[in-house]
């Protein structure tokens, strides 16, 4: 979406609020998902940016009659605090002391006789609760059916028209057939008749589909009911053209995309209906018969979905070796150029670099795309967490500083999200220690084994010690699930300190998760060294089961950034082994000049 002046938005604010008194609202609530909870989303459901300028994808804003308020995550708050200058809106720093939970903001600012106003169909149903219970004693009234930005915006980009397509079981390696045999399992055993499925990723997973309709993530626009003997899927006519015969052909009916409400109106009244009502928005649950009892609970599809197949374990292996190719060579040009005429002229950009980055990732015959839009930071844009270069930010790479680059790819044989960060020229102290320090807690969670049972908020530590022992951390989670040819970010396991429901779930054999602590000094610049590793056994005994993590990502670090005086024997040994994992893994896949530079830049720590 194109940037505007401040004074646009000021304008845009001004106009939703004349909406507002019209519609006979006090408070406006923006979400900032589409109808399906997404992380990331279709321009057409970019209310919130177009509202502020903002486009980092956690927001969420409340407009008064008087203000405007947008809350936002660590990752993004340098990034929010330059985009919404002079547009009048205030920065809600999500976590920090001074900032108030969003429904308690809500809570307060409504007084009796007030009315709440929102689109329904982008609210998830758990927030509508929340919101009611908070405002018990009050005589508050909800308008839930009107979407006022889109009374204001004139060129609104249209929904998204991609054409789902089919994923082979020869890549995943579990049929849709025995997908659905696990799915009503499940029902079964928690007592349910239907499950109403509104996540997309968890649609694409259960239904062997990806699609085209939101930007770096393979999913189509769909709702799905399943039961004992049916399953629906939801989805408009021409998305589904390339995929009817297939899936008729596996006893699933196909509806069109807005059906789902008429048949969740015309449901008997006796069902127990399965949903999540985090992530299912209110219309849907809405639409259901006042008497048919609702068991809120994640749907089955999330855990099945993120504990990998075997054949899914192995095709990720070979996906990373590809992907560590391209990153390599990204990793020695970035070397190369030190000390160049072009790089001292300014003549080499951010933007530039993720451009030849994406060309060495489409040298693999089975590359999809990028799994996210690239961050490709230098300098002082390396603090800023989720910095993507743009044509307006897009700056030359400085000397003696450091590049943070957090990519990924897409690949018919998986998906990976790595992070390196390189220095370009002479380094400073403080840079080598803090590199250090990360690097340090990288490792030293990837080669932890712990006992089976264990969530991410146990390890999390293992990950952020080395950087408080500095007085250092770091503002955003360690690790997130990474889906097979899907959304990049996937539950529900994760690493954090958040106090997040997911920080508690336990890790099973097969999640693939990310590992990646930083530290971002702001004015000066970042360091993120990010793996993914998927979750192995490490042995069994009579005090339990124990796990541990293999590391999937196949790329050497900055050994010029390393102080060895800082690091155990054993984190030397932990680094040596994977490098020369990573040496063996892709020396056959570079040219010769390539091949040798990689050779150098992993060979043993201790050895100049």
């Amino acid at each position: 979406m194109k940037r505007m002046t401040s004074e646009e938005y000021v304008k845009r604010l001004d106009a939703l609020r004349s909406e507002m008194l019209a519609a006979g609202t006090d408070v406006y609530y923006v979400p900032g998902g589409d109808f399906h909870m997404s992380e990331y989303i279709s321009d057409y459901f970019k209310c919130r940016e177009y509202l502020s300028g903002f486009d980092g994808s956690n927001g969420e804003m409340v407009i008064t009659a008087d203000g405007a308020y947008l809350w936002t995550d660590g990752r993004y708050f340098l990034q929010a605090d330059e985009q919404l200058q002079g547009t009048g809106i205030t920065l809600m720093k999500m976590g920090q002391p001074e900032c108030p939970v969003l429904s308690d903001f809500i809570r307060d600012a409504l007084k009796d006789g007030d009315s709440l106003g929102f689109d329904a169909r982008l609210v998830p149903a758990f927030f509508f609760d929340t919101i009611k219970k908070k405002t018990a004693g009050k005589d508050i009234a909800f308008i839930t059916d009107i979407d006022l930005v889109g009374n204001i915006w004139n060129d609104r980009p249209s929904l998204p028209s991609g054409k789902a397509w089919i994923l082979d079981d020869s890549y995943t390696g579990m049929s849709f057939d025995e997908k659905i045999s696990k799915v009503r399992e499940k029902l079964t055993e928690d007592g349910c008749d239907m499950l109403v499925l509104s996540s997309l990723d968890d649609i694409a997973w259960l239904f062997g589909f990806r699609g085209n309709d939101i930007d770096f993530n393979p999913v189509t626009l769909s709702y799905a009911l399943i039961t004992g003997d049916k399953s629906v899927l939801y989805m408009d006519e021409d998305k589904c053209v390339d995929i009817r015969e297939t899936l008729e052909g596996k006893g699933v009916e196909i509806k069109g995309y807005e059906e789902i409400f008429c048949d969740l109106k015309a449901m008997d009244t006796a069902l127990k209906v399965s949903l999540d009502r985090s992530c299912t928005n209110l219309k849907l649950t809405s639409s259901l018969p006042g008497n048919v009892k609702i068991i809120d609970k994640p749907s089955p599809t999330v855990l099945l979905k993120a504990c990998k197949t075997e054949t899914e374990i192995e095709n990720e292996r070979k996906a990373h070796v590809s992907d560590g190719a391209a990153l390599t060579k990204i990793l020695y040009y970035l070397k190369k150029i030190q000390g160049s005429s072009e790089l001292l002229e300014g003549k080499i950009t951010e933007l530039d670099v993720a451009k030849k980055l994406l060309s060495y990732r489409e040298e693999a015959e089975d590359f999809k795309g990028e799994s996210f839009a690239p961050i490709v930071a230098t300098g002082a844009h390396g603090a800023i967490i989720h910095y993507e270069p743009t044509p307006e930010t897009d700056v030359p790479l400085e000397n003696n500083t450091l590049v943070l680059l957090d990519t990924g790819g897409h690949y018919m044989r998986g998906t990976t999200d790595v992070t390196r960060t390189v220095l370009i020229g002479n380094a400073t102290e403080k840079m080598k220690k803090l590199y250090t320090a990360v690097l340090k807690g990288n490792i030293n969670l990837a080669g932890t084994v712990f006992k089976k049972g264990t969530c991410g908020r146990t390890l999390d530590i293992l990950a952020r010690k080395p950087l408080w022992e500095l007085g250092y951390d770091y503002n955003h989670g360690t690790g997130h699930g990474v889906g097979y040819l899907l959304n990049v970010h996937e539950g529900p396991q994760n690493i954090s300190t958040g106090s997040r429901v997911s920080g508690n779930t336990t890790f099973e054999l097969g999640m693939i998760t990310s590992d990646e602590p930083g530290v971002y000094l702001a004015g000066e610049f970042g360091i993120r060294t990010e793996n993914m590793m998927v979750c192995v056994p490490k042995g069994k005994n009579d005090f339990g089961e124990f796990y541990g993590f293999e590391t999937l990502t196949m790329a050497p670090f900055d050994r010029d950034l390393i102080v060895l005086e800082d690091m155990t024997e054993n984190e030397i040994k932990a680094v040596d082994e994977y490098h020369r994992k990573v040496y063996d893994s892709l020396k056959d896949l570079l040219d010769e000049e390539t091949s040798k530079w990689l050779a150098e830049v992993t060979r043993p720590l201790g050895k100049n």
